[in-house]
């Protein structure tokens, strides 16, 4: 079967893995014919997996993202922090600014435009909390605290974790830029045998549907803006699908372009429309009050963030009369969906990250965009809840999200100069973010497919953006035809693909733990040998107590076979002889 699929692919003049590339393909086309004859029934599928999930696995993906934040932070501080992704001699491609450009805007960029007013509005005007007052100071606090929460380190760590697990073994074990290669310490040569073509496979499924997902949902915001606009277009599943279809185009354009040109040029002016519009939002509000409120926000928000982390809402059977539920439309919403974009972050990160050492690399990607999005919900939210009344009944902001999430921006900008100019503006930002997210998305894929850095040809590249585009619109039309909130069937089928996405990242981290002592053991048996060549050289003598000459040798080193005790002598024999 491999033959006649490698035989296929160079038909087609693909450079690829043939498996990979069919299968996932093959899939994927699978399920787009499967929607299109059985939507309600795919529809209803996905709805009773999510239930189960988020009933009884719930607490698993809130427990493990806390898990990963905090073994991330350890492993920055650690003794493996001086590791480069690459070898020790290596240092970054991109500068500083480039770099954090460029992974922003393939991140979240369309989630901070979709949520900055419309998450904090949410929870102030429905408190997840028992006993807050709907509207109240206390629950614009906590709206603040949640919505960081939901988007800034958690999030961050589930992209970090991949990526420098990706760099570390892609660059400094000298193996394919595949997911599976982040399991060599378990696997071995296995990763180039079905388990590890499954587990490839696995990812770009996942990534494909993890930006299906944001696609939609950008989408949606940007058919809610031209309906603003212009009254008399409604924002309906066909408008979506133009929109879908006219900025894939887009995004392919960039894809044709490739990285250092397409997605780093998109990705540069996104950001700098994107900090102009939150500079407008401060300037023209009430600025002293968003400016006091940035450190006040930020330091409540770290306050609260252990509770948060930790958070179940296990006593809700007995203090809510909805029982437990909010966070499986939330924060369990936000986990899955978040962790299928870890393949395709994580091998975005570890492209743009060479050279950089595991403590640069974490300080950069879990604390630079950490920071700029607790900046950004803190200028749109607190403005938004402002503008709604703290301490009053709720406003046109707070109706237009209970109606229709996607509008909630375009309702904001009512209240600020200039409204239909400031609201093109964030339709053009909106639809950047999706061409750079669509165009970075599709790279990865074919990347993961080819095992190398090096783009695939071109029409391969395009492939995977026109699929990431058609899967996007196929999930717009199941909400249609099943007569679903097309959220809430983007949320159904988020869930479900997350799941086993979720399980490979959480093994990662100790696949990662494994490859780093490795890497020590091997430093240090360097190290050794190199003293033990001085020794013999006269250069160096040193002398260790209890340090005999009965042990075997190996044949050609004239020293003893490594096992974890000898490690510790070669330690001890290392520091004694750098001292002499």
């Amino acid at each position: 079967m491999e033959k006649q699929l490698d035989v296929l692919a160079k038909r087609l003049g693909l450079r690829t893995n043939p498996t990979i590339f069919f299968v996932s393909a093959g899939l994927m086309v699978l399920f787009l014919v499967l929607l299109l004859l059985f939507p309600v029934q795919i529809g209803d599928a996905f709805g009773n997996s999510r239930e189960w999930i988020v009933t009884n696995l719930g607490w698993f993906f809130i427990l493990g993202v806390t898990v990963w934040l905090v073994f991330l932070v350890v492993i920055a501080f650690s003794r493996y922090g001086h590791l480069r992704l690459g070898d020790d001699d290596s240092r970054p491609e991109y500068g500083n600014v480039s770099w954090f450009a460029m992974l922003f805007a393939g991140g979240i960029g369309t989630v901070l435009m979709f949520w900055g007013v419309a998450e904090p509005i949410s929870h102030f005007g429905a408190p997840p909390f028992a006993g807050v007052e709907p509207y109240s100071a206390a629950a614009a606090e906590d709206a603040m605290s949640i919505s960081l929460y939901h988007l800034s380190f958690h999030t961050w760590a589930i992209f970090t974790l991949p990526g420098l697990a990706f760099g570390y073994f892609i660059y400094r074990y000298k193996l394919p830029l595949r997911v599976s290669s982040v399991f060599y310490p378990f696997l071995k040569d296995r990763i180039y045998g079905p388990i590890g073509k499954t587990i490839d496979i696995f990812a770009v499924l996942g990534t494909l549907f993890g930006l299906a997902v944001s696609l939609g949902l950008g989408t949606s915001q940007i058919g809610a803006g031209i309906n603003t606009l212009m009254p008399d277009v409604e924002n309906g599943m066909w408008l979506q699908v133009g929109i879908i279809t006219v900025l894939t185009a887009v995004a392919v354009s960039s894809i044709v372009a490739g990285l250092d040109k397409g997605v780093k040029r998109l990705s540069n002016l996104n950001i700098l429309m994107a900090v102009g519009l939150m500079i407008f939002v401060l300037v023209s509000g009430d600025t002293v009050f968003l400016l006091r409120q940035i450190p006040q926000s930020i330091g409540t928000y770290l306050q609260d963030l252990t509770g948060l982390a930790f958070w179940n809402d296990a006593m809700s059977p007995f203090v809510k009369e909805s029982g437990w539920g909010w966070q499986g439309g939330w924060t369990v919403f936000y986990w899955a969906w978040t962790v299928t974009w870890a393949p395709f972050m994580g091998v975005f990160l570890a492209r743009i990250s060479k050279g950089r050492t595991i403590r640069q690399f974490v300080g950069g990607v879990l604390v630079a965009p950490s920071v700029f999005t607790a900046v950004w919900f803190v200028v749109w939210g607190w403005s938004a809840m402002e503008l709604d009344g703290i301490g009053g009944d709720g406003g046109p902001i707070s109706e237009a999200v209970s109606e229709n999430v996607a509008t909630a921006m375009f309702t904001f900008f009512d209240n600020f100069p200039a409204t239909t100019l400031v609201s093109g503006i964030a339709i053009v930002v909106v639809a950047l973010f999706f061409a750079t997210s669509s165009d970075s998305a599709s790279l990865v894929v074919d990347m993961l497919c080819v095992g190398t850095a090096e783009p695939g040809p071109t029409h391969q590249r395009v492939f995977w953006g026109v699929s990431e585009g058609a899967l996007a619109a196929s999930l717009i039309v199941l909400g249609g035809l099943t007569g679903r909130d097309g959220l809430a069937a983007l949320q159904q089928v988020i869930t479900v693909i997350g799941l086993p996405i979720f399980i490979l990242v959480f093994l990662m981290m100790f696949s990662l733990l494994k490859g780093l002592k490795q890497d020590r053991v091997a430093a240090i048996e360097a190290q050794f040998a190199g003293v033990l060549a001085k020794r013999d050289k006269g250069r160096v003598r040193p002398s260790v107590a209890g340090q005999g000459r009965s042990k075997p040798r190996v044949a050609g080193t004239g020293r003893a076979p490594a096992t974890a005790e000898r490690v510790e002598d070669d330690a001890t024999l290392v520091r004694d002889a750098e001292s002499t």
